[in-house]
């Protein structure tokens, strides 16, 4: 999702949590898993246009319910705001920024239950939407922010394929192309998650196609 430059332009943003529930609950396992497999079908595999848009937004309703279902879990919130911002980004517009702010809102809210749940998942997913959400008056939108919660999602998950590459994203934007090139090179040697097969191959073609254009950016 590249809110910046053409607000809500179609993108695969926010694969992000990793993980299982905290609690011993093989029931919401599930119910999350299935969440995160219809999101990289309908991300990767849907195409681009008014199908990936009515898809999200059915998947969007299934993520409400289930929040609903489980109050005060974390792990739901931040995937019902992984699934907003991912809405947002294929519908694309003006029209696009209440679904961000719905997202931040969820993200905001998991952090308030549990800043560590899914590996610090609300961290990656809300510091992606501060960089890529146009900034005032347009947005919400605020690099240094998005910094400060990049930084924090890797301080929680040094080693995960998720803030990695998307911290090596926000400094290939910001010009850094030395740092972003470390940090996708530590997102490609990630290791797998199981059950999450779909979202990790896409998300393997992103970081290869982004350090292609960094390397192309400081040779």
């Amino acid at each position: 999702m590249k809110f910046k430059r053409i607000l809500l332009a179609p993108a695969a943003l926010l694969a992000f949590a990793t993980g299982h529930a905290a609690a011993s609950d093989p029931a919401f396992d599930a119910q999350l898993l299935s969440l995160q497999q219809e999101w990289a079908r309908v991300n990767y595999d849907t195409p681009a246009g008014d199908a990936r848009s009515h898809a999200f937004d059915a998947l969007e309703k299934r993520a409400e319910a289930f929040t609903k279902q489980h109050p005060g879990r974390a792990e739901a919130l931040i995937w019902e705001g992984i699934i907003e911002s991912s809405y947002a980004g294929a519908k694309g517009g003006l029209g696009a920024l209440g679904l961000a702010k719905e997202a931040r809102a969820s993200l905001e809210a998991a952090l308030e239950i549990d800043p560590r749940a899914l590996d610090g998942s609300a961290y990656t997913s809300l510091g992606t939407l501060y960089a890529k959400v146009p900034g005032f008056p347009v947005g919400f939108g605020d690099d240094d922010k998005a910094r400060d919660l990049l930084s924090k999602a890797l301080e929680l998950n040094p080693n995960g394929i998720d803030p990695n590459y998307f911290y090596g994203e926000f400094l290939y934007e910001e010009g850094e192309y030395a740092e972003a090139l470390k940090y996708l090179d530590r997102a490609a040697k990630a290791p797998g998650r199981p059950g999450r097969e779909r979202a990790d191959q896409g998300r393997r073609a992103e970081i290869a196609a982004l350090t292609a254009k960094v390397k192309a950016k400081s040779s």
